[in-house]
């Protein structure tokens, strides 16, 4: 579909589904990133991410300075060994469907993590949880296979959410949650209206909608914005100017940890083969594409390692552009007169194309011949990600124990390099059940050495977060997403 078909389409969605002038409807869009295959399990490999968000509550949420602060948890303590932690939970609260929240839906919730019916990429993070113990309506412990101090970071992940107590097999056709809002219709390739919950625990929203209309490409949700269809969108730098000092719009632009990368499967030729993968990262000026696709000052330079500036965990390394060694290390692969390589990518996600067409151009002079494939943005996560030799990624900032394991160790769901190595998930290990901090920072900095050194993933910045608002936009704070409290967002009228 061309993008003026969906300008059109939107458009007559939204006149199709538009309530009454009085009601305030945030308008957003949905990229259709798995091909209509969302739904809203929070657990689910296919989980629609932005909804979701909205339908239910996490035990803890992220705090100014990166720290897990009080949601329906409203405090925690570990034992000595931090092996088991007692969290307090908060009184009440109801669900959508009106029965109260209470301890045995976490320990239902948590428990469903490890369903292997499921098999959900959280097991990769939360895999640690042995059991959970219902202490008393109002009180939980979690008990761990082994240490780990940082649980309550791990609690942060966006897909942890609370759902009712034996709801996991209808969730997905009655999604019952205690979020600000609550399901209105559902159909991820047409139009998806959430209704403001009256009963939210942290005062009703005060928007009485939130709409969400499928639009797959990326500039035809940035026509959509510039029509005034939508009053929320992700931009890129090069897009800033068609919106900035137009008092029809707010741009905001926020430290974040947000990344797109080159994915490279290192269970497929030629990338089997650490000297070719390893060429093909090396041969980037990382600095300069920063400089190019978000501006100097975009974001921060980055070896390969997806973990924050921010994150004390982080490994500051040095890689600079090397397309000597690059040439090497491809001869002495067997590629002496270069390498041809498919690299697939999409308008999925805003900067994916340019990311690509940057790449192409610097690894050149390396005899890295890049033939570019666009592929569809409807399904591109399902059809074409962790399927194609080579890919263009893109991943949303996290905590360092958190990425590490969903996304490199052996085996999850979410390696999309295929990267299997005992050394690294050793190490791993150790760290997740190392309560000191500096000891521990020090085995998540090996780790990541690891993956710079031996991995199949260039990520060479991680970028700030920008997006675009309509003017009547408020409460919507210039930050992360992880930061925005729905229920006090606003249209002003």
């Amino acid at each position: 579909m061309t993008i003026s078909r969906y300008v059109v389409a939107l458009a007559l969605a939204t006149t199709l589904a538009s309530p009454a002038a009085a009601e305030k409807v945030f308008r957003q869009a949905n990229d259709l990133s798995l091909g209509g295959a969302e739904n809203l399990d929070p657990l689910s490999s296919n989980t629609w991410i932005t909804p979701v968000a909205l339908i239910y509550s996490r035990l803890m949420r992220e705090g100014e300075n990166g720290e897990a602060s009080p949601e329906l948890a409203t405090s925690w303590t570990a034992n000595a060994e931090a092996t088991e932690w007692t969290l307090t939970l908060q009184p009440g609260v109801t669900f959508h469907d009106g029965s109260t929240f209470d301890a045995a839906d976490v320990a239902y919730s948590l428990s469903r993590i490890e369903d292997p019916a499921l098999e959900s990429p959280v097991a990769a993070v939360l895999g640690i949880i042995d059991r959970v113990e219902v202490i008393d309506p109002m009180t939980v412990k979690i008990i761990l296979e082994a240490p780990h101090a940082g649980l309550p970071l791990l609690l942060l992940d966006y897909r942890v959410r609370i759902i009712p107590e034996g709801s996991g097999p209808t969730i997905t056709e009655n999604p019952v949650g205690t979020g600000p809002f609550r399901i209105g219709t559902f159909d991820p390739e047409g139009t998806t209206t959430l209704v403001a919950y009256d009963g939210y625990w942290e005062g009703r929203p005060l928007l009485d909608k939130m709409q969400f209309t499928a639009i797959p490409d990326a500039e035809a949700r940035n026509q959509a914005m510039m029509a005034g269809q939508l009053d929320y969108n992700g931009l890129t730098a090069a897009q800033v100017p068609l919106f900035a000092g137009n008092p029809a719009f707010q741009v905001q632009s926020f430290p974040g940890g947000a990344w797109n990368g080159l994915v490279l499967r290192t269970d497929t030729k030629p990338f089997d083969d650490v000297r070719v993968r390893r060429a093909l990262r090396i041969a980037v000026d990382r600095a300069a594409m920063l400089n190019l696709l978000e501006g100097a000052d975009g974001g921060v330079v980055g070896c390969d390692t997806p973990v924050s500036a921010s994150d004390p965990y982080r490994a500051n390394l040095d890689c600079p552009q090397d397309i000597a060694g690059a040439k090497a290390l491809l001869a002495e692969a067997g590629y002496p007169d270069g390498i041809d390589v498919e690299l697939f990518t999409s308008d999925v996600s805003p900067g994916m194309i340019q990311f690509a067409e940057v790449y192409q151009a610097q690894v050149a002079p390396a005899g890295i011949r890049v033939a570019l494939t666009l592929s569809p943005s409807d399904g591109f996560w399902s059809d074409v990600w962790m399927k194609e030799a080579a890919v263009i990624t893109s991943w949303d900032g996290r905590p360092a124990d958190q990425f590490l394991n969903e996304i490199f160790r052996s085996g999850v769901p979410n390696n999309e390099t295929f990267y299997a190595n005992a050394d690294f998930d050793a190490l791993l290990d150790k760290a997740r059940s190392t309560i000191d901090v500096a000891a521990a920072r020090e085995l998540y900095v090996q780790a990541q050495q690891i993956i710079f050194e031996d991995g199949g993933v260039l990520i060479p910045f991680l970028k700030n977060g920008r997006r675009v608002l309509s003017g009547n936009v408020t409460g919507l704070p210039v930050n992360r997403e992880e930061f925005i409290r729905w229920h006090l967002v606003d249209l002003a009228q």
